[in-house]
């Protein structure tokens, strides 16, 4: 009865997931919310930065929320916050209000559902962790590419005010209806060991910053987030200005990446099942240091430009995917939102880091140097990495 269960979590969790990933369509609604308040672009796109900031930030927390109220509760009240918030968007008339609304609310309320949901299914298939990740996280990239049609559509039929409220409206059904489907798993320890080759030790939060490989697997994730998530945001910037395309070549970056990015999670997510997760995603940061040096050393074309913008896209949908299993393979799944939501910061930062950078040194290439050298060292890092001490002598002691 438990593993028929399973199933229903994941198709809840799969469809939360579309929920929550509509978020990403936020770019779309810079520019009409700018004309209706007399706002400029920068001001209004100021709010989805502070929006990323608040979810990774908020994953802190979802971990201690699931234990006090349970996955079902929890998802739920955040799916009716996140329907609010996007109502309220666009019917404040200050940015300090938008900020609140639509950057701390709406943030908070996807990044603490968004880890929940993702955590607690990967505890309900201990067996089949990479294909798990890759169905959840791909779902999210899923209401990206979806809703940035639906949005569209809204757009232009009814009006910024209008599109936010059937928007909001839309991203509550799919979380709220997800959320109804969710159980807690019961991390079983006994059976996670007989299937697992390393040691089931469960790492709390405290340990799990004494570990080194805790600050290695940080890095890297940061450094997969800083090229993702500035590929994200400046893909079509990068066609029109370095590439030299018009604007209707350029913007099919957008849906290049959002595909690129939803189909990397799918594929590396499978793959990691089959051989070592650290490998995939050292395969994953070779590819973010192969595209970002097209883009610095390649004279780029349309060809030239979608390989490069789509395979930093790919390996960091793929990353998304692989670093939650690799967290919870190396410190144990009891923890391992709490201990995820730690690594999870290197998004937030990420997010920050790209676009400061470029503002700093007033243009796109520097920040694609920064990629470069950390995707590098990232690589690096996923070669050599091991399993904690710890984890690996008793899984020796098991096989003895």
């Amino acid at each position: 009865m438990e593993h028929e269960k399973r199933y229903f979590v994941l198709i809840g969790t799969m469809i939360a997931q579309i929920g929550l990933g509509t978020l990403y369509t936020w770019s779309m609604f810079n520019k009409p919310l700018g004309h209706l308040h007399h706002w400029s672009i920068e001001q209004v796109a100021l709010s989805f930065s502070i929006t990323s900031f608040a979810l990774a930030v908020s994953t802190l927390f979802s971990g201690k929320l699931q234990e006090l109220f349970g996955a079902k509760k929890v998802v739920a009240f955040c799916g009716i916050v996140l329907g609010i918030g996007l109502i309220m968007a666009a019917r404040m008339d200050s940015l300090d209000a938008l900020y609140i609304f639509a950057g701390v609310v709406v943030g908070a309320a996807d990044g603490i559902a968004y880890m929940l949901t993702l955590t607690n299914c990967i505890q309900w298939f201990p067996d089949k962790k990479g294909l798990i990740a890759g169905l959840s996280i791909g779902c999210y990239g899923v209401g990206s590419l979806i809703f940035k049609y639906i949005n569209s559509y809204f757009l232009k039929s009814f009006g910024v005010k209008s599109a936010f409220l059937y928007w909001g409206i839309c991203a509550f059904a799919l979380v709220f209806i997800g959320a109804l489907l969710l159980k807690d798993a019961k991390v079983d320890i006994k059976s996670e060991m007989s299937n697992s080759k390393e040691s089931i030790r469960e790492y709390n939060r405290a340990e799990l910053f004494k570990s080194p490989q805790a600050y290695l697997l940080f890095i890297a994730f940061l450094a997969s987030c800083l090229g993702g998530l500035y590929v994200i945001g400046v893909a079509k910037n990068v066609g029109t200005q370095l590439a030299h395309l018009n604007a209707a070549n350029a913007g099919t970056a957008i849906v290049i990446v959002a595909i690129f990015n939803t189909v990397g999670r799918f594929v590396l997510g499978s793959l990691s099942d089959k051989m070592s997760r650290t490998k995939v995603s050292a395969i994953a940061f070779a590819i973010i240091a192969v595209s970002s040096s097209i883009v610095l050393f390649v004279q780029l074309n349309f060809i030239w430009f979608l390989i490069s913008v789509g395979g930093i896209a790919f390996a960091f949908g793929g990353n998304l995917t692989i670093f939650p299993t690799i967290v919870g393979e190396y410190f144990g799944l009891k923890n391992s939102s709490k201990n995820y939501g730690i690594i999870y910061q290197g998004f937030g930062i990420g997010g920050l880091l790209g676009g400061v950078i470029a503002r700093m040194m007033d243009g796109l290439r520097p920040t694609f140097y920064l990629v470069l050298a950390m995707s590098i060292i990232a690589f690096i890092i996923m070669l050599l990495i091991k399993v904690p001490k710890e984890k690996t002598q008793i899984a020796n002691m098991r096989q003895k």
